[in-house]
């Protein structure tokens, strides 16, 4: 089994990326929707994934987030999930068309330094804030790259629903 994860920083005020690969040959699922909040199916092989059920938390109702501090979750080296610092820079607590649900910076220099910022890849990265699931990374700004949008937790939950 092989994966692998590589971090190609951007050049000239450019988004870098994670580019990953995985081939190990055994199917853990099926991904029955793929959208702008998420990809969607049901897990079959749980026990493959080696996840730990003491990590699990609550999701925030969007009325619960606020601006100032939250963290993202990230694996830049395989297998080694971090937390980094962030700003939750603005709420758009009325949306509920797109996954550009809130306005975020990273300002954690670890990650800046590795990464520049928010990069391709990174989308799906949890945000976490007072010890709930508030949301995920979905857009980086292009002249910005430490600056970028989020999707409520929420909407990614209402979406979830409407593929069972």
């Amino acid at each position: 089994m092989a994966n692998i994860i590589d971090i190609v920083k951007g050049q000239n005020g450019m988004p870098g990326e994670i580019r990953g690969s995985i081939d190990n040959g055994i199917t853990i699922g099926t991904i029955s929707k793929n959208t702008g909040f998420g990809v969607y199916g049901n897990v079959s092989n749980l026990n493959r994934l080696n996840i730990n059920k003491s990590n699990e938390m609550e999701v925030a109702n969007r009325n619960e987030i606020k601006t100032g501090k939250a963290e993202i979750l990230c694996e830049l080296e395989n297998g080694k999930v971090e937390t980094y610092e962030i700003e939750i820079q603005k709420i758009f607590l009325e949306n509920n068309e797109n996954n550009k649900s809130m306005l975020i910076k990273i300002t954690d220099e670890n990650l800046i330094e590795k990464t520049g910022g928010i990069i391709q890849g990174m989308s799906g990265a949890p945000i976490i804030q007072n010890g709930k699931f508030i949301g995920a990374v979905t857009h980086v700004l292009v002249n910005d790259s430490k600056v970028g949008y989020a999707v409520f937790g929420d909407l990614m939950i209402k979406q979830m629903r409407e593929v069972s």
